[in-house]
């Protein structure tokens, strides 16, 4: 091998290596960031309508609320409860994992902070026995058409308002007992109020640990019926108005 041969082959191998190099880095960084500042998800459900459509993809504050075990990949059970732990507030649309199965992430409003006692009277929601202020605001078409559903404004205690939906009069969920939340826990439910499991049913009570964090922004929407990478179908089928909407 001659001297020119060795240099390109030195260079190749430089080369090489540093792109190597980038990777890993990159590879490092979104780790880091996915892990400690913000998480992509995505609505896989009309539980949040009419403010969460399915398609909508958002990114998740995990610093918010602190770190559990619950904030890092696979949930490693390294430590208990929270580090650098901030208070969830009410009216929070909140990523949590789901208490009996933490493999799971579920999306919804955080309605009732620990020691708050909830109910559903009449569709009407209770917090601490006295009921939310609740205005009817129009109606809400589905995207693909169907019947315009009544759509309601909420307004939580601390000032938080935000609009419901109202499928049928007489629900399942629309009359309950009292539940009254234990310390260290919070209790959810979605704004889609007669199609959503929340702490309502199954869901239950939804313990401190659990919380992931805060939706923040919808980075990327697109129709429930087109596939995200199609980006061939994005100029028909993106809603651009729904991007970079705070939730």
């Amino acid at each position: 091998m001659n001297v020119t041969q060795q240099t390109q082959s030195e260079k190749k191998r430089g080369a090489f290596s540093d792109t190597v190099s980038v990777i890993i880095q990159a590879l490092l960084l979104a780790v880091v960031v996915r892990t400690l500042l913000f998480q992509p998800f995505t609505i896989p459900s009309g539980s949040m309508l009419p403010n969460l459509l399915v398609g909508d993809y958002l990114f998740v504050s995990k610093y918010t609320y602190g770190y559990s075990r619950y904030s890092l990949p696979w949930a490693p059970n390294l430590f208990s409860g929270r580090v650098w732990a901030g208070e969830p507030e009410r009216g929070d649309i909140a990523v949590f994992k789901l208490p009996r199965n933490p493999s799971i992430d579920y999306i919804k409003r955080l309605i009732g902070l620990p020691g708050d006692r909830i109910q559903m009277v009449d569709g009407i929601l209770h917090i601490n026995g006295e009921p939310v202020r609740r205005e009817r605001r129009g109606t809400w078409t589905p995207e693909h058409g169907g019947p315009a559903i009544p759509v309601y404004v909420e307004t939580l205690p601390n000032g938080v308002s935000y609009e419901t939906l109202d499928l049928t009069p007489r629900s399942e969920g629309d009359n309950t007992p009292v539940f009254e939340v234990p310390p260290g826990h919070y209790f959810f439910m979605g704004d889609n109020r007669d199609n959503s499991l929340d702490s309502r049913f199954d869901v239950g009570y939804v313990p401190y640990e659990n919380l992931v964090g805060p939706a923040r922004v919808i980075f990327f929407s697109v129709d429930n019926n087109s596939h995200p990478l199609a980006f061939w179908n994005w100029p028909s089928d993106m809603r651009w108005g729904r991007l970079f909407k705070i939730p």
